[in-house]
């Protein structure tokens, strides 16, 4: 399905007892699973301040000096956890090295967690900042606000599929949930044409919330080849399907490509804040009994959400 703009949609629904408008939320979810793959929810109930608030640290973070910011650099933390600085990331492999730079958290699961132990992708303690006294509450106030609202948007998918609301639900009960805090520099003048702050890519989970600034520059490919920008909405995360729904749809829902230029002029840097997440890590991952008799949009074979992580992965090394 072609799409030319980002669809708006009101979650609102999702936090209140009325069942037929949940359902009619789902049917606009499904519209947009099938075309964009992404959409701008409102409604959603996460407040105001702790949003502006996680803009806040992530801000005060990257305002670190270098130094301290090494302290906490990605492979001295348990599990893929920290900072990684500006070009450490490639996401697409015809481009240059992407121009941001970034630090990952998550859900924060006890270091003595089997997952944690059996040193599992995705499963590990959060990250406190001793510079910045009071970061990990704040981090983990937010992965909680984000971790209700992936839940009630995975529901919603549930009932755009036409099954019980909660079918999901017993594969989220230990999920993995990445939080990642960016900031872009200005695209820089004269910058060759395959540099950009994220190279196009797609996510690797179930869903994305992303809670940008009013910078712009999130766009995403339509079925033409174009570029659709997610415009800015004050009050709105972008969500955007992962890698592992079109696994569960045969290809019906769509992850789409999608890439971030930062267009602004040396005056200002973008911040955005990504949460991945995904099912428990033992979940498998198969087509929905709705879709099954269906001709599949492609090959999608049964696998578990660890042998789906350790495929991109190897997909990752390999490019």
């Amino acid at each position: 399905m072609h799409f030319d703009e980002i669809p708006v949609i009101d979650v609102s629904s999702t936090l209140a007892p009325d069942a037929a408008a949940r359902k009619a939320t789902a049917s606009q979810i499904r519209d947009a699973c099938m075309s964009a793959g992404f959409f701008l929810a409102r409604g959603h109930g996460v407040a105001d301040d702790l949003i502006a608030g996680q803009f806040d640290w992530t801000r005060r973070f990257f305002e670190l000096p270098a130094d301290i910011k090494q302290r906490y650099a990605v492979g001295t933390l348990p599990g893929h956890r920290g900072w990684e600085p500006l070009g450490a990331q490639v996401l697409d492999a015809d481009a240059l090295p992407d121009l941001k730079e970034s630090f990952y958290t998550g859900i924060n699961y006890p270091a003595d967690h089997p997952n944690v132990v059996a040193g599992l992708a995705g499963y590990s303690p959060g990250v406190q900042v001793e510079e910045i006294p009071g970061f990990a509450p704040q981090m983990d106030a937010y992965v909680t606000a984000m971790r209700d609202l992936g839940m009630r948007i995975v529901r919603l998918i549930a009932l755009s599929l036409e099954l019980d609301e909660d079918y999901f639900d017993e594969m989220f009960v230990e999920p993995m949930g990445t939080l990642r805090l960016l900031r872009y520099p200005p695209q820089p003048e004269g910058a060759p044409a395959n540099q950009y702050g994220a190279g196009a890519h797609t996510d690797w989970e179930v869903v994305t919330l992303l809670a940008q600034d009013e910078s712009g520059g999130l766009e995403v490919r339509n079925p033409k080849g174009d570029w659709i920008p997610a415009q800015p909405i004050p009050g709105t995360f972008v969500v955007n399907l992962g890698d592992m729904i079109p696994r569960w749809t045969n290809g019906y829902y769509r992850s789409n490509l999608h890439r971030v230029i930062n267009r602004h002029g040396s005056e200002r840097v973008r911040y955005s804040v990504p949460f991945f997440f995904g099912p428990n890590y033992n979940a498998r991952i198969e087509c929905v009994p709705t879709l099954a008799g269906k001709p599949p949009l492609g090959e999608f074979t049964p696998c578990t959400v660890g042998e789906h992580v350790a495929e991109m992965y190897a997909r990752t090394q390999a490019g």
